[in-house]
């Protein structure tokens, strides 16, 4: 009930201003230890993916903490693992504002930001300050390439964060799925996988070895795959022994919004309309990947029933992002308690 009231009053706002105030309420509760105002306590159900054990399936996706400047206070809401990023080599503003639209409607929501963030170097003072890690936490790490970095010098970038981030982090995803950078979806096409994941990989064994720890690699694709481009990308997935995938990012797509205010702005569109095509994506990529590598799920989780779904079509964890900017932290528990239920089944 109290986040829904915030809710009425945030929604009166630009979308990135009510993001910023938001993330700083987040931060108040945490301080105030008030989180219990708005969220529910989370039932146990650990699950061990990636050669991590988690303590709950449902995680916080990327975008939400950009530069991680909310870890602890994300944390305490019960999530799972938390993933912050995309965080890029050098800091960049990203595109023009206004770059957030909301479609209420339909529970949903079109971005075109184009990797706003402070720099990786940010990201990682952020990391130090927090206790969440610390306390042996879960947290991911985003990468992507600056904006200016030509595609065939990608990997460059790649490279350059893994190598930054590799210590700090629990686990990495490689985001080449956001359609808010210039040709940034080139890279998932087979030649282009191949070639960076290949590089990748190579690099992980290096800093394996160099820092005495192994760090999962997962990468995140988009919704937008035909069934050919799907097993390729599986297919890739298998050979170079990838530690997780995550589907799935925004859609170009507007199905389920049409005609609606902001549906025709330019960008990558969650929320309610995503599930379907999110979820059969999922779907197909778990069965070329025959459990060889395990899936997170993510895209338009609204409810418990949503976040269930997701599980039942081949992914063993969850992400939140736009159900959680809509229905508030109790979206946190009611995901977990309803994955829960259908493991006891």
């Amino acid at each position: 009930m109290l986040y829904s009231l915030l809710r009425q009053l945030l929604f009166t706002l630009d979308p990135e201003t009510a993001h910023g105030i938001g993330m700083a309420g987040v931060d108040w509760l945490k301080a105030a230890g008030a989180t219990c105002l708005v969220a529910r306590p989370v039932p146990p159900d650990p699950v061990s993916v990636m050669g991590i054990n988690f303590p709950n399936p449902v995680g916080l996706a990327a975008g939400v903490d950009k530069n991680g400047e909310h870890i602890d206070a994300l944390a305490a809401l019960g999530f799972g693992f938390i993933e912050i990023g995309t965080i890029t080599p050098r800091p960049q503003p990203g595109n023009p504002r206004p770059r957030l639209f909301r479609i209420p409607e339909r529970q949903a929501i079109i971005n075109r930001m184009g990797f706003n963030n402070d720099g990786v170097d940010q990201l990682l003072a952020h990391v130090d300050a927090a206790d969440f890690p610390r306390r042996g936490g879960i947290l991911g790490i985003n990468i992507g390439k600056n904006f200016d970095t030509p595609i065939d010098k990608a990997a460059d970038d790649y490279l350059f964060c893994l190598e930054r981030v590799y210590a700090a982090a629990s686990y990495v995803t490689v985001n080449v799925s956001s359609p808010n950078t210039r040709n940034l979806r080139e890279l998932q096409r087979d030649e282009a996988l191949d070639a960076l994941l290949g590089t990748l990989k190579s690099q992980q064994s290096r800093l394996a070895d160099q820092h005495g720890k192994y760090v999962p690699l997962a990468l995140k694709i988009a919704p937008d795959l035909d069934d050919s481009q799907v097993d390729a990308i599986a297919a890739l997935l298998c050979r170079h022994r990838m530690d997780g995938v995550i589907a799935t990012n925004t859609t170009l797509a507007r199905v389920g919004v049409e005609g609606l205010p902001n549906a025709e702005q330019a960008g990558g569109l969650s929320g309610a309309p995503l599930l379907a095509m999110s979820n059969a994506v999922l779907n197909k990529l778990a069965i070329a990947l025959a459990g060889e590598v395990p899936i997170i799920g993510v895209g338009g989780i609204l409810s418990g029933a949503d976040a269930a779904a997701k599980i039942a079509a081949g992914a063993r964890l969850v992400q939140l992002y736009t159900g959680f900017i809509y229905r508030g932290p109790e979206l946190v528990a009611e995901a977990a308690a309803a994955i829960a239920r259908q493991h006891r089944v």
